[in-house]
């Protein structure tokens, strides 16, 4: 597992390791143990935001243990999976898009074309599956515009075609860099193959 990430030690977890367990020290744990306490973390989602996810996802990356890694799959799988499901994706997706909140549409249709999508088997992660479909498929230049377009976006009257144009570059710049933002997480992309 090492090979397909090739990303640092679980050194680096040292800080959200602490948090999650200040009574225990870090040094007193074997891997193993630190492993399944990050496991269990994923499994109770106390971890459930996008940078703690993917710090953990960096640990297992770098697992020297094959055991550990393969215990960290189902897991992490699953954490990414209710990350997206819980609207926490869609959450920090509107955190970073405070004038023009990002619209959750194209979240769910993202979710419905990577579950349709045999390709989408190449990654585990279903949040970045989600966000690299949204880019791909250019669903941010798409659902702008008819956002745009909506009466209720304009108190209920129907806007010009230039006042819909106008919002919806508005729409399409701040949502393309809330998703570029999310991207950054990721220094490889988190696939199998």
């Amino acid at each position: 597992m090492r090979a397909l990430f090739e990303l640092p030690s679980y050194r680096l977890l040292l800080p959200l390791f602490s948090s999650l367990q200040p009574h225990i020290a870090f040094s007193s744990l074997t891997p193993s143990q630190s492993t399944r306490q990050l496991i269990e973390s994923l499994q109770t989602h106390r971890v459930n935001t996008l940078t703690e996810l993917c710090r953990i996802e960096r640990v297992a990356a770098s697992c020297d243990s094959e055991e550990d890694a393969r215990a960290f799959q189902g897991p992490m799988t699953a954490a990414w999976a209710y990350y997206v499901s819980s609207n926490q994706m869609l959450s920090e997706l509107r955190g970073l898009t405070p004038n023009y909140p990002f619209c959750g549409d194209i979240l769910g249709h993202a979710q419905g074309l990577v579950r349709n999508d045999p390709e989408s088997n190449r990654s585990w992660n279903l949040a970045w599956l989600c966000l690299v479909k949204i880019t791909d498929d250019d669903l941010i230049s798409a659902f702008a515009g008819s956002e745009a377009s909506r009466p209720e976006m304009w108190g209920g009257r129907q806007p010009s075609a230039e006042e819909a144009q106008q919002l919806a570059a508005c729409f399409q710049y701040e949502w393309e860099m809330a998703v570029q933002n999310m991207l950054r997480h990721w220094q490889a992309t988190p696939t199998w193959y």
